[in-house]
C-alpha cells in the first residue's frame, strides 16, 4: 500500500504526465473540428459562384449543423459511455472527417444541406465526450484546468482555420479542382488520419496506460474512485439525469450558453464576410486578417484564466467578459470595415473568455457520474445558437445587404446574458482551504439546491 506521501507524488506526477501526453491530443482533435466547422465561412462566396448558394441558403445551410447536433447529442452520449471514450472519440472524428471531405463535390442547395445535417449527426457528442473523459481521467482539482486549456485550443484551432483556409483556397485550378473542394478534401482526410491516429494513441482507462507507472496507476485510480464515492453518498446515489431538463439553473445556463455561442457561431460563419469589406483583399489575406479576431481571444483567455484562479465566484468574471463582447460588437456594427475589424477582436477577446468562464460553474456544481450528459444538454440546446445567428445572419443579409443588424443582434444578446448570470446558484467550496487545496468537493446539482 503507498503511503499518503507517496501517492500525493505520483498523483502529481501522474497528472503532469497527462498534461503533456493527452491533451495534445486532445488539442490536435479540437484544431480538426474547428477546422470543419469554421471552413464553409471561407468558401461562401465560391459556393455562391460555383453552386448558386446564396446568403439566405448559407446561413440556412451553416445553422442545420446545429440542429443535427441537438437532436443526436444525447444519443450520441448514450453510445459513448456504452462504448466508451477513446472508441466513440475515434468514431466521431472519422465520420465527420469522411462527411466533409464529400462537401468537396456538393452540386446543389439541397446536397448542401443534407451534408450539413449529416456534418452535426456526425459530430454530436464530441465535447461531451471529451469532458467524461477528463472526468475519469483527472481529478476535480485538475478537471477544471483540463477543461479551460482544452477550450482555449479553440481559439488557437480557430486562428489558424483562416491562415490554412487561404493557403487551400489558393490551389484554384489545381488538378482540376477548385480551391474551395481543397479546402474540403484536404480537412476531411485530415480528420480521418487524425480519427485513426486517436485510436492508437488514446488509452480507454488508467490502467491501459503503459506510459503511466505502476504507483501513478494506482493513486490516480483511487483518487479517481475516492471522489466519486463522496458525490454518491452526498447525492444518495441517486441522481436523476433526465430531471435535469426540468431543472431551473440548467436551463438558465442553457440561456447563457445560447448567447455565447450566438456570438462564436456569427463570427465563425460571417466574419470572413465582414473582412472582405476591406478594399484590396483577397482570399489569402481574409484567410490571414479572419484570424486577428481570434489571436487576441487567445491572449484574453490567458489573462481570464490567471484571473480565474484568484476569483471565489466565477460570475463577476463572466458577466465582464459578456460585455467586453456586448460593447466590442456594438462597436463593430458603426464603425468603418478596418475599425470593424479592430472592435471584433475586442468583441472575440469577450465571447470567447466567456466560454472557459462559463464551464468552470457546471464543472463546480455537476455530479462527475452525470457531467457528460448534464453537459450534453447544456451543450446541445445551447448550440442552437449556431443555427441561429449563422441563419439570421443569412436572411438578414439577404434582405438588407448588410449584416449590421445582425451585429446590434448579438450586442444585445451579450447583455441579456450578462444579466441572466446573476441568477445562476454557484456551489462554494466549504473553505478557503479546500479551494486551494483544488479539491471543490462539489456534489451532485439537487433539484432543492437549484430553486
Amino acid at each position: 500500500m503507498q503511503s499518503a506521501d507517496t501517492a500525493v507524488t505520483d498523483l502529481a506526477s501522474a497528472m503532469k504526465k497527462f498534461f503533456r501526453r493527452v491533451l495534445p491530443i486532445m488539442l490536435v482533435m479540437l484544431v480538426c473540428n474547428q477546422l470543419n466547422r469554421s471552413n464553409i465561412g471561407y468558401a461562401q462566396d465560391h459556393l455562391q459562384a460555383d453552386v448558386g448558394i446564396g446568403a439566405a441558403a448559407y446561413g440556412f445551410g451553416a445553422g442545420l449543423f446545429f440542429i443535427a447536433y441537438a437532436i443526436f447529442e444525447l444519443p450520441s452520449n448514450v453510445m459513448m459511455e456504452k462504448y466508451g471514450a477513446k472508441i466513440w472519440l475515434t468514431r466521431i472524428m472519422i465520420s465527420w472527417g469522411i462527411v466533409s471531405f464529400l462537401m468537396a463535390f456538393v452540386q446543389n442547395e439541397t446536397m448542401f444541406y443534407v451534408l450539413r445535417f449529416l456534418l452535426g449527426a456526425a459530430e454530436a457528442g464530441f465535447f461531451p465526450a471529451v469532458i467524461f473523459y477528463f472526468a475519469r481521467w483527472v481529478p476535480a482539482g485538475q478537471r477544471g484546468k483540463a477543461t479551460a486549456v482544452f477550450i482555449a485550443g479553440s481559439s488557437v484551432a480557430a486562428a489558424l482555420s483562416g491562415p490554412i483556409a487561404g493557403l487551400l483556397l489558393s490551389l484554384h485550378d489545381v488538378l482540376g479542382l477548385r480551391g474551395w473542394q481543397w479546402l474540403f478534401g484536404f480537412e476531411g482526410v485530415l480528420s480521418v488520419v487524425v480519427g485513426i491516429a486517436v485510436f492508437f494513441f488514446l488509452d480507454a482507462k488508467i490502467q491501459d496506460a503503459k506510459w503511466l507507472t505502476a504507483g501513478e496507476k494506482s493513486a490516480l485510480t483511487a483518487t479517481i474512485v475516492q471522489e466519486d464515492a463522496q458525490h454518491a453518498k452526498a447525492d444518495g446515489g441517486k441522481v436523476n439525469r433526465w430531471k435535469m431538463f426540468l431543472n431551473p439553473q440548467i436551463l438558465l445556463l442553457c440561456g447563457i450558453y445560447f448567447s455565447v455561442q450566438l456570438s462564436i457561431y456569427a463570427n465563425t460563419f460571417w466574419l470572413p464576410t465582414i473582412v472582405k469589406q476591406i478594399p484590396g483583399t483577397t482570399d489569402l489575406s481574409v484567410g490571414f486578417l479572419s484570424s486577428i479576431p481570434w489571436v487576441c481571444a487567445v491572449f484574453a483567455m490567458y489573462f481570464a484564466a490567471k484571473l480565474q484562479d484568484k476569483a471565489k465566484s466565477k460570475r463577476p468574471l463572466l458577466v465582464a467578459a459578456l460585455l467586453v463582447a456586448a460593447v466590442g460588437t456594438l462597436a463593430a456594427a458603426v464603425a468603418s470595415p478596418v475599425l470593424a475589424l479592430v472592435f471584433l477582436a475586442v468583441a472575440a477577446m469577450g465571447f470567447k473568455s466567456a466560454s472557459p468562464l462559463f464551464w468552470t460553474i457546471p464543472q463546480s456544481t455537476l455530479h462527475p457520474l452525470v457531467l457528460a450528459p448534464a453537459i450534453a444538454i447544456i451543450n446541445s440546446l445551447g448550440n442552437l445558437g449556431g443555427f441561429v445567428a449563422p441563419f439570421g445572419f443569412g436572411i438578414i443579409k439577404e434582405q438588407t445587404g448588410s449584416v449590421v443588424p445582425g451585429l446590434f443582434a448579438l450586442a444585445a444578446a451579450s447583455t441579456v446574458a450578462a444579466i441572466l448570470v446573476y441568477f445562476l446558484k454557484e456551489r462554494k467550496p466549504a473553505s478557503d482551504v479546500a479551494e486551494k487545496a483544488s479539491a471543490p468537493g462539489a456534489a451532485g446539482l439537487e433539484p432543492s439546491t437549484a430553486k
